[in-house]
């Protein structure tokens, strides 16, 4: 795909937000009047717009641009096994439209494919935005991800067309699809913790427990793609029944399903907590996932012995990871960051344990800022970081 400087203008100044010509020379070591007259005639083309000068540092202040918030649209979709979340954000990054979420239950549902392509449209219809204004949908979904063939192995099964083509047919829009947690270290690298590191180990702390891996200051995949399954790491020989098939994997073990669902048995058992509320609900583990985090940050016993235990079996998978990485810092986020200061004592107590202290002790472990909202940003990423002069929305203004 070709990618032309102005392209790659557009996307320097969606994630750097503003940026003056002789940073972006730096930047794409092109000369300054190279940059100005490619940064003029996406001014002309309604794209960029002038942002004032730069504040004073000595000497002549430079003029700095930005992105037109309102002249292209980024649609968002964050997806895991029980709901989906759905946005739209401008090209400042701000929402532009309320993130909707629906349940949608992803395993062995054969309908889950039409139905979020309904939800897709209704939202866009719902949102006012024309999808001649929407530069592309960026999707986060869990499971065995191939990004390069795109085609979902766990999820979403289509027949004759991989699983982005059917989307781009029935949505008419250009879709890029990426892991779950390959996403949440994306919006990290770009917008979070990690934009200042080059080693980082990114816990996505979900309904399963997902691995984003920046090497070297990049998103890493691994040969085909599959990088990062830390959820899989046997933490015992004879522990729970993993939906891989194995036992005693740590999703298996200590994912925030399995902690909704102990809670759901030991309720049931007699033990007191304020979760006993939420057990007549529909959905239990879902409702039980979210109310036993917000039970432990309240102080609730029961929720923050669960989520101890939790996090100690994290902790021990986690030295696990140092030991072959050796990371410069490892982020909590996802759903799960939440209750980031909570878990951290025991994984720390974990890591104490299992981890060469050597080690150990040269890797932060950090609590995310952007935390559940970390693969809506990622699903935004990805599609800006995939935008490619074949976008019908910036054609004219890269061919001139």
């Amino acid at each position: 795909m070709k990618v032309s400087l102005k392209t790659n203008i557009i996307k320097k100044l969606y994630f750097d937000k503003e940026q003056s010509c002789n940073e972006m020379s730096l930047y794409f070591k092109k000369s300054v009047p190279v940059i100005s007259k490619a940064v003029n005639e996406l001014i002309a083309d309604g794209v960029v717009v002038e942002q004032g000068l730069a504040p004073s540092s000595g000497g002549r202040r430079p003029v700095m641009y930005s992105l037109k918030a309102n002249e292209m649209y980024l649609l968002t979709v964050a997806m895991d096994q029980l709901s989906t979340r759905i946005g739209m954000v401008d090209m400042q990054n701000n929402h532009v439209a309320e993130t909707r979420m629906v349940e949608l239950y992803l395993p062995d549902n054969s309908e889950a494919l039409d139905k979020l392509v309904g939800l897709i449209n209704a939202y866009i219809a719902d949102s006012g935005i024309p999808k001649s204004k929407i530069l592309a949908v960026g999707i986060g979904m869990p499971g065995f991800i191939n990004v390069n063939e795109g085609v979902n192995y766990s999820y979403l099964q289509t027949e004759g067309e991989s699983l982005v083509q059917y989307l781009e047919r029935a949505t008419e829009l250009t879709v890029h699809l990426d892991n779950d947690s390959s996403l949440v270290a994306l919006s990290e690298l770009r917008f979070g913790i990690a934009r200042s590191k080059r080693d980082a180990m990114v816990i996505n702390l979900g309904w399963g427990i997902g691995l984003g891996m920046i090497i070297g200051g990049e998103l890493f995949r691994g040969h085909n793609g599959f990088a990062g399954e830390l959820s899989h790491i046997p933490l015992s020989e004879d522990g729970a029944l993993c939906s891989c098939g194995k036992q005693g994997c740590l999703e298996a073990e200590a994912s925030m399903l399995v902690v909704a669902q102990k809670a759901v048995e030991g309720i049931r058992n007699g033990r007191v907590s304020i979760l006993q509320q939420t057990l007549n609900s529909k959905n239990e583990s879902k409702l039980i996932g979210d109310a036993l985090m917000a039970a432990a940050n309240k102080g609730d016993q029961y929720a923050i012995e669960l989520l101890t235990e939790a996090g100690y079996k994290i902790g021990k998978a986690l030295s696990i990871l140092i030991h072959i990485m050796n990371p410069e810092c490892i982020i909590l986020s996802g759903r799960g960051a939440l209750v980031g200061k909570i878990l951290l004592a025991p994984i720390q107590q974990a890591l104490i344990k299992y981890c060469i202290p050597r080690l150990a002790a040269n890797t932060e472990v950090l609590i995310s800022d952007l935390g559940f909202d970390g693969e809506l940003i990622g699903a935004a990423v990805v599609a800006m970081e995939n935008l490619n002069d074949e976008s019908k929305i910036i054609q004219e203004a890269v061919t001139h």
